[in-house]
């Protein structure tokens, strides 16, 4: 049976793919170039922090790296990388589907990312903007360079490959669910990323509308934002962190839905309460958009609203500690598999649960007015974005990455990766946090001599985290030559995706899917077999 892999090799094969596949694969290429990119930014950050007087970089120019850095990685990976990559690879299979419902706009959305995302680039690399990534006005209207316009342009472009993604998940799990695969029957992943589309179609467009005032300020001067010209900058916070906050879920979200899959894979037991974890995705994606305003305690709004942001940041968080109980309660008393995917499903635990944690101080209104413009913000941030995000793509990766290719990688790499990848992270943003509890600000490429000490540690524990992350672009790649052909269900996993060929042939099966099992089922002699 012909895999997707090798139906025809040509370049414009891919290019003009309409498989979803394989377009699956073209996006992983393009986060992963855009990864290592907004990556090389974060290096310069942390080695021009590991001395207090700013040796390496300029003011303007830690401005432009940390900008780069910022608009890079959370809308040209973190947003797009689990959904666009596994969304896009895992849906129609888990569902028994033989593709995503619209496959030419499936690929126009890759199209728009890559288009967008170089447009960006460029302008970044070329002109720089010192804004930071999230333009703020009035410095993005009244102070900062021409190139800001451009920049906001590229991710403007980008935010349609988000909507368009997000309609195709939704209409593809409306639509083409195999016959007896009910909405208690779907896969958590699938869960999650409903939940995930439902928010990038609703919120992507205020964030649309938003930057196209931001240029309309810059270039025709008119008064939206900027109040010399009798706009409000409150009014862009609102508009800003409407979008952006619940983008903190479009960026988590489907990392917690690929913790479901791992943790159920590898402790071999349904998951503990499986409709709490369900609907749990979808009061995340609800209550998301309800936030916003605890990124604005500082920034002059009401206190009553500030008030009414603090307690639905606090009820945010339930659904988020359901899933946590329910993960934990699956591995209790399980014969668990030690195995790569199963130690980033532990790394995301520890990593989300301290970023989550954290993230209730900062809904403290006290505590958030001393810790907001300091370093404890940075950590807690990168604690949910960068560290539970990233550790639930690898997971993802590792974990389908034989299906994806049918090759084996080493188990040996894999788990080591993930360690260093656990213990390099702690050591760089740990010291963070007691960093900004002493009151060291962000944004800034000068500190007093005092905070020496914990930036050096942030900056060692840098140097480990890249080397994690970097381990698996060689031993990943290799496999493809190397590895050993990967059996069917490597796992011995539940989910139509592990009951066919590895890599899927190319319409997925070879006839009519009808699903009349449960999700996970992992009862003794439960068919796992092929379909």
């Amino acid at each position: 049976m012909i895999n997707y892999l090798n139906e025809r090799q040509g370049l414009w094969s891919w290019l003009s793919t309409r498989d979803h596949k394989r377009i699956a694969v073209l996006y992983m290429i393009a986060v992963t170039f855009f990864f290592f990119v907004g990556g090389l930014a974060a290096s310069l950050i942390r080695i021009e922090l590991i001395t207090p007087n700013g040796e390496l970089l300029t003011a303007d120019g830690y401005n432009r790296a940390f900008t780069l850095h910022g608009v890079i990685m959370v809308w040209f990976f973190l947003i797009p990388s689990i959904p666009s990559v596994f969304g896009n690879f895992l849906v129609p299979i888990m569902i028994g589907a033989r593709d995503m419902a619209f496959p030419r706009l499936n690929l126009f959305s890759w199209y728009l990312l890559v288009g967008g995302g170089l447009f960006t680039l460029l302008a970044l690399l070329l002109g720089g903007v010192d804004t930071g990534w999230t333009f703020y006005t009035p410095l993005s209207t009244m102070f900062s360079n021409g190139h800001v316009v451009a920049v906001i342009c590229g991710v403007f472009i980008t935010g349609f490959s988000s909507i368009f993604t997000g309609i195709n998940i939704i209409a593809t799990v409306h639509t083409l669910r195999a016959p007896g695969m009910t909405w208690m029957r779907l896969p958590l992943f699938i869960w999650a990323m409903y939940a995930t589309s439902i928010i990038l179609v609703l919120a992507t467009p205020v964030l649309a509308v938003t930057l196209l005032l931001v240029a309309a300020e810059h270039l025709f001067h008119i008064g939206v934002f900027d109040p010399a010209l009798g706009g409000d900058p409150l009014l862009f916070q609102h508009l800003f962190w409407f979008y952006s906050h619940p983008a903190v879920y479009i960026m988590i979200l489907p990392a917690m839905g690929v913790m479901s899959e791992l943790v159920t894979a590898a402790a071999h037991k349904r998951i503990f309460g499986y409709t709490f974890v369900a609907w749990s995705s979808v009061a995340i994606a609800l209550i998301g958009f309800l936030v916003w305003g605890h990124h604005m305690f500082v920034a002059g709004q009401s206190m009553y609203a500030s008030l009414f942001f603090s307690l639905l940041s606090f009820l945010v968080s339930i659904p988020s500690a359901i899933k946590a109980y329910n993960w934990t309660a699956t591995l209790y008393k399980s014969d668990l598999v030690i195995n790569a995917p199963f130690l980033f499903a532990l790394t995301f635990i520890g990593l989300f649960l301290v970023g989550g944690t954290t993230g209730l101080f900062l809904a403290l209104l006290a505590a958030d007015l001393h810790a907001h413009d300091t370093y404890f913000v940075v950590a807690h941030f990168h604690y949910i974005m960068v560290g539970a995000a990233v550790a639930g793509y690898f997971g993802a990766l590792h974990f389908w990455w034989p299906k994806m290719t049918g090759r084996l990688y080493s188990a040996l790499w894999g788990k080591i990766t993930a360690v260093l990848v656990f213990c390099g992270f702690n050591l760089t943003f740990f010291p963070q946090f007691l960093l900004g509890y002493l009151g060291m600000p962000r944004r800034s490429h000068l500190y007093s001599p005092d905070f020496q000490f914990l930036n050096v540690l942030s900056s060692a524990g840098a140097s480990i985290l890249a080397l994690a992350y970097l381990l698996p672009f060689f031993y990943l790649l290799g496999s493809l030559r190397y590895g050993a052909r990967a059996p069917m269900n490597p796992w011995e996993a539940a989910g139509l995706e592990w009951r066919i060929p590895s890599p899927p042939p190319e319409h997925n099966f070879a006839g009519p899917v009808t699903v009349d099992f449960e999700a996970y089922d992992y009862a003794p002699g439960a068919d796992r077999g092929p379909l």
